[in-house]
């Protein structure tokens, strides 16, 4: 494989690494690109220029996105509802780029300059507490550059946040490992079921914290209008 183009392919896309196109990153896709394993129309926030521009990068005719990866939409960004957020962290586990801000049991927000509207911390958000704003990109009023120039800034911003991501992420599963001699060795399933209700068990200890914070709310206002 050739790593030089990769790298001029990577360089093309937008960066949102959104999973869309059917690979985990820009740069997954780009290298399956490279290995004859996808299209150069699988990208939806690429659309139509991004395709022209994979197309030429690699002597191809341009083709129609093709849409069962998705539609192109409007830029946007993550926004948190900070007064239902119950802190689970999930959705800060699923951000690619480190834009969430928060620990657990604590109000979570989104770094709004850092997200690519990528919406991988919607499904995730067990109180659907986030919604996508849509963005008004007036970039040459507002930074006096060319919009390519701020877009491509932006993209190399987000590429830099996204590898910096899956080091830590390494780095962490690397620290996390324990050596196994002298233990019993659990099977996998039974670690994902255990996981899994642990994580359930987080949500709904969450929920019962957030109904009671509420209801302590709703019963103060009532005194007050009453007093």
């Amino acid at each position: 494989m050739s790593q030089q183009l990769v790298e001029k392919i990577d360089a093309v896309l937008p960066q949102t690494q959104c999973g869309k196109c059917g690979f985990p990153g820009c740069r997954p896709y780009a290298e399956a690109i490279v290995a004859g394993r996808a299209d150069i129309n699988q990208c939806p926030p690429g659309d139509a220029e991004g395709i022209h521009k994979l197309a030429e990068l690699l002597g191809v005719p341009p083709k129609p996105l093709n849409t069962t990866h998705g539609l192109p939409k409007p830029k946007v960004v993550a926004w948190i509802d900070e007064h239902i957020c119950i802190g689970c962290t999930f959705c800060i586990q699923s951000c690619p780029v480190d834009a969430i801000a928060g620990a657990a049991k604590q109000m979570h927000t989104v770094i709004a300059a850092e997200c690519t509207g990528c919406e991988l911390c919607i499904a995730p958000c067990p109180m659907d507490c986030i919604s996508l704003i849509p963005v008004t990109e007036k970039l040459n009023d507002v930074f006096s550059l060319p919009a390519d120039t701020i877009r491509k800034q932006a993209a190399d911003a987000a590429r830099s946040r996204y590898q910096f991501r899956l080091q830590r992420l390494a780095r962490e599963k690397q620290a996390n490992k324990k050596p196994l001699k002298h233990k019993n060795i659990v099977q996998p399933e039974i670690i994902s079921t255990t996981a899994e209700a642990r994580k359930q068990a987080i949500v709904q200890a969450a929920i019962k914290r957030a109904i009671a914070a509420r209801s302590r709310t709703i019963q103060k206002q009532i005194i007050d209008k009453t007093a």
